[in-house]
């Protein structure tokens, strides 16, 4: 269990911190809350107390017994997470302003510190807004990125705090990282992610519907342990995880590239991604016309294999590849474990509803020359946890 200390800010989106607190709990982690002035025209104090059993921190001199309750709640924490966080309250932790019991206290912390900002569009883009966030960044702050959408007050655009789901996985990734190994201190890991885009022409394109969640999960937990990762990642709608080498690609042909240059110095190379196995054999400089360049009849040829051609170039190093496939999981597997070379193929049945691209949990066996092992279905940051434990194993016997 970790002591989370949670700055609740003046935003209409406050009412969510009370289902983050919930979610945090129910995760097995004790949460104390602080609030400002503004926070409290929204959600009452006695919310939070009646969620946590436990007093809100809102008055500097207000707390029986505790005479300097800021600094009793900073040792507490094992980390804090502000949310909502309002530009004024991003701007005062940028510059160090310390003005009431809530911003005396996050100054005092000395663990890690979440910050998930809710605004209007206008005042998210503002450049003093935007150069705060990055003042937080560059000291390590973990930025929880608004979501595009209906603001409170009509505007449509980016500002929206991120759903309580997403700030509770951050949070709880946040919290696993600070008891994570670290047994890949000093690896530097291959990772690529995504689907490949085979372009018709311009504006069309060959695709499937891989959305590079796996491989940013598994980045995200190599990353936690100690690694150096280059991810090579296909288009997706992800920001790469902190600390990654993002490398983009869109076709096939650069994503093989880009992962032949990128394991050259590397130590293990794990293979999500979902290349497109055939590319048109021409590509259109122009948007073809329906109704004089009809397209009955698209011409494919091969992709080259990425695995392959990675376990051709391993020698001592590791690398594990993908299966993701919709009947006789196990069998077609294996056969592409003998086929490829690789050290481990992770099978993955994406007929699944709980296991298909863009699911947040994914039921997953590893097949390799000892046998299989099937695992239960778990979320994904489980899922890469069970999968950087056997990469991590397979270095270990390395020479």
């Amino acid at each position: 269990m970790s002591n989370v200390a949670l700055f609740v800010t003046g935003g209409i989106a406050a009412y969510k911190a009370c289902e983050l607190t919930r979610a945090l709990q129910k995760a097995g982690h004790d949460v104390h809350v602080a609030m400002t002035d503004d926070a409290e025209r929204f959600v009452g104090k006695v919310t939070f107390e009646a969620l946590t059993h436990h007093p809100v921190l809102d008055d500097l001199y207000g707390m029986v017994g505790d005479p300097i309750p800021h600094i009793t709640l900073s040792e507490w924490a094992d980390i804090a997470v502000v949310c909502p966080a309002t530009g004024n309250v991003i701007a005062k932790i940028a510059c160090g302003i310390a003005d009431d019991a809530a911003t005396s206290a996050l100054l005092a912390c000395a663990c890690p510190v979440m910050v998930a900002p809710a605004m209007n569009v206008r005042m998210w883009l503002n450049t003093a807004t935007q150069a705060n966030v990055q003042t937080l960044r560059d000291r390590g702050v973990g930025i929880i990125m608004p979501e595009t959408g209906l603001l409170a007050c009509g505007d449509v655009g980016e500002g929206k705090l991120a759903s309580v789901e997403v700030i509770a996985q951050a949070v709880l990734q946040a919290i696993g990282a600070q008891h994570k190994p670290r047994d890949l201190e000093g690896k530097t890991i291959l990772i690529n992610a995504g689907p490949t885009r085979e372009a018709i022409d311009p504006v069309r394109f060959i695709a499937n519907a891989s959305t590079g969640k796996m491989g940013y999960a598994i980045a995200a937990e190599a990353i936690s342990r100690g690694a150096h990762v280059r991810l090579v990642s296909g288009p997706v709608s992800l920001d790469a995880p902190e600390g990654a080498e993002l490398i983009p690609v869109t076709s096939a042909a650069e994503m093989l590239e880009a992962c032949l240059a990128a394991f050259d110095g590397a130590d293990a190379a794990i293979c999500t991604a979902a290349v497109a196995d055939y590319t048109p054999k021409r590509s259109a400089d122009h948007k073809l016309k329906k109704s004089v360049e009809r397209l009955d009849i698209i011409e494919l040829v091969e992709t080259q294999d990425i695995l392959a051609a990675l376990s051709a170039e391993k020698g001592d190093r590791v690398v594990i590849g993908f299966a993701a496939e919709t009947n006789d999981l196990i069998a077609y597997a294996q056969a592409k474990l003998a086929r490829k070379g690789c050290d481990l193929i992770v099978a993955n049945d994406v007929s699944r509803k709980d296991s298909t691209f863009g699911a947040d949990t994914s039921k997953i066996s590893f097949v390799s020359a000892e046998g299989v092992d099937e695992l239960d279905t778990l979320p994904l940051a489980q899922v890469a946890e069970r999968i950087i434990d056997r990469l991590a194993g397979l270095l270990e016997v390395r020479p």
